[in-house]
C-alpha cells in the first residue's frame, strides 16, 4: 500500500480556517481531506437528529444478477425535478431537503468549506457496526457528468475509506466477473490508498477520480459502533 503524500492546502476560502490536505491520483484525479470539519460537538447534535430522524431502509439490490440485502441502510434526498437516481437495480424515493431541515445546514457548511460547489442531491448511508459495508464501487454513473465532484461527510464511528486504481476492464482469468469488483481484500500495491475517516470529516473526490479509481469500506470486527455518512453529489 502507497505512503499517502499528503499537502496541506491554504487559500482556497479565504473564510474558512479548516485545515485540508489533497491526494493527487494523476491523470487529472485528487481527493481533498478535511479531518475535522465539522466541530466535535455539532457533529453529535447532528448524528443523532439523523439517526433517529431520517427514513432509513436497507433495499434489496441486485449485482452480477444475484438479489441481496444491501449491508447497510439508506436514504436519499434530491432536489425536485431532476434526473431518477438508479443503483444496482434499485431506484431509491426523492426524499425533499425541506423533510428534514438540519440537511439543509449541513449542505450549507460543506458548501462553505468547498466554494464554487453546488450539490443537489444527497445520498445518506448508516453503518450498524463493523458488518456493514460498502463493496467496490465507483459513482460513475451519467448523471453525475463526466467528472463528478462528490463530497462524503462522516458522523459516528470511524472508518476506514479505500481507494483502489481501476485494472483492465476484461477479466484475464475466464470467470466473465469484472477485474475492477473482484479486488481481493488484503491486496497491497502503489495505486492502493487507505483513509481514516474520522467523526466530522470531510473527503472529496473530484476529477476523474470516478472514472479511474474504485472505492470501499470494507467490513471491520473492531468497528462496533454506529457510522453515518452523507456523500453529497450534483445531478445535471
Amino acid at each position: 500500500m502507497s505512503v499517502l503524500k499528503l499537502k496541506a492546502v491554504s487559500g482556497e476560502n479565504p473564510n474558512d480556517n479548516v485545515k485540508r490536505e489533497t491526494v493527487d491520483l494523476g491523470n487529472g484525479s485528487d481527493v481533498v481531506y478535511v479531518q475535522r470539519l465539522i466541530p466535535f460537538d455539532q457533529s453529535w447534535q447532528w448524528f443523532h437528529y439523523l439517526d433517529k430522524h431520517i427514513p432509513w431502509t436497507r433495499p434489496t439490490i441486485r449485482v452480477f444478477g444475484k438479489s441481496f440485502l444491501q449491508p447497510r441502510d439508506t436514504c436519499y434526498v434530491a432536489t425536485p425535478g431532476l434526473t431518477e437516481l438508479t443503483y444496482s437495480g434499485y431506484q431509491p424515493h426523492a426524499h425533499s431537503w425541506d423533510d428534514y431541515p438540519p440537511l439543509k445546514d449541513i449542505l450549507e457548511a460543506v458548501h462553505k468549506a468547498l466554494p464554487g460547489s453546488s450539490f443537489n442531491s444527497l445520498l445518506l448511508n448508516r453503518y450498524n457496526g463493523g458488518n456493514d459495508y460498502v463493496g467496490w464501487h465507483s459513482d460513475d454513473e451519467k448523471l453525475y457528468g463526466p467528472t463528478p465532484e462528490i463530497a462524503s461527510l462522516t458522523f459516528g464511528c470511524e472508518r476506514d475509506f479505500v481507494l483502489k486504481k481501476k485494472p483492465c476492464k476484461k477479466s484475464s482469468d475466464g470467470s466473465g466477473e469484472p477485474s475492477n469488483k473482484r479486488l481481493k481484500k488484503g491486496s497491497h500495491d502503489a495505486d492502493q490508498h487507505t483513509f481514516r475517516l474520522k467523526h466530522g470529516s470531510l473527503l472529496v473526490m473530484r476529477g476523474y477520480t470516478q472514472r479511474d479509481w474504485i472505492h470501499s469500506v470494507p467490513k471491520r470486527v473492531k468497528a462496533d459502533a454506529t457510522r453515518i455518512n452523507l456523500t453529497f453529489r450534483r445531478v445535471f
